[in-house]
């Protein structure tokens, strides 16, 4: 997750105004309207979409946007740009996404033909075992390990391949992790709900041990990096507030969904017995 400025590429990958905002424009434009179109198709079906779905999907391609975009690549190539880039690629943005339901946005507005291998890619053992919450807690927050703890951080301010791998990789694990806690798509086999409370715990807090140990080395972490003691500081303390700001986030939206659905078998049952009564 370096810079995509010239300065942390050595200069040899300076793109254009124009060229620096194709990235970002793609990336909101292209599932933003195909996002659209499904929510126009269900319409035009005589069935509803909710507003909120669509308001959150499109704010979290915004957050992503606003990541890569050349005002945040003006600033990446300290520490806290760089920081603020894993928050929203990672963390911000996927919760967003997931809470678009898009998946659900898919199956209900394609035909039947393309729900049923939609269906059987759902049901397959590698997806269980890589959307299991704890599956996707590793791949979340040992990306960030990985790239910390390691000279992968300082290959990513030299390699823009690198660098934009990074960036894919934090963001689908990302949203793997949102998916697998809270979301709202089907997900195959999906554990209980103090599972998923413990791996949003556990994975905070390795995510805040991280930042801790930033703090306390900087700048020999991360290896190689080249940013100074006092920015490496302040991008470890975004890095551990930030991250504990998500996973509240991620919990307040596991809880919301529990509740709605508690909710609804409450009011069913008390209507059974109120009918009951009054039979």
């Amino acid at each position: 997750m370096g810079a995509l400025s010239p300065v942390a590429h050595g200069g040899s990958h300076a793109v254009g105004p124009a060229g620096a905002w194709l990235l970002p424009a793609l990336v909101v434009v292209v599932p933003a309207v195909a996002y659209l179109a499904g929510v126009r198709a269900l319409h035009a079906a005589g069935r509803g979409w909710s507003t909120g779905r669509t308001a959150s999907f499109l704010g979290g391609l915004a957050l992503v946007a606003a990541a890569l975009s050349p005002a945040m690549a003006a600033v990446a190539a300290g520490a806290r740009g760089h920081m603020v880039q894993h928050l929203l690629l990672g963390m911000y943005a996927p919760i967003a996404l997931v809470l678009g339901a898009p998946l659900t946005l898919l199956l209900a507005a394609s035909p039947v033909e393309f729900r049923r291998p939609i269906a059987a890619i759902l049901r397959s053992r590698p997806l269980h075992l890589l959307s299991h919450v704890a599956a996707a807690a590793v791949l979340s927050v040992g990306g960030s390990y990985l790239l910390y703890l390691t000279p992968l951080y300082a290959l990513s301010t030299r390699s823009e391949a690198v660098h934009h791998l990074l960036h894919v990789h934090f963001l689908l694990a990302g949203y793997v992790f949102a998916w697998a806690v809270a979301g709202p798509d089907p997900a195959p086999r999906r554990p209980g709900m103090g599972v998923r409370v413990a791996a949003v715990i556990v994975a905070g807090g390795a995510h805040g041990f991280l930042a801790k140990l930033l703090y306390a080395r900087a700048p020999a972490l991360p290896p190689a990096s080249g940013h100074d003691a006092g920015d490496l500081e302040l991008a470890a303390q975004w890095m551990y507030y930030g991250g504990h700001v998500a996973d509240l986030l991620l919990i307040t939206a596991l809880f919301a969904a529990w509740y709605r659905r508690s909710g609804r078998r409450l009011g069913t049952a008390s209507a059974s017995s109120a009918g009951g009564v009054r039979g």
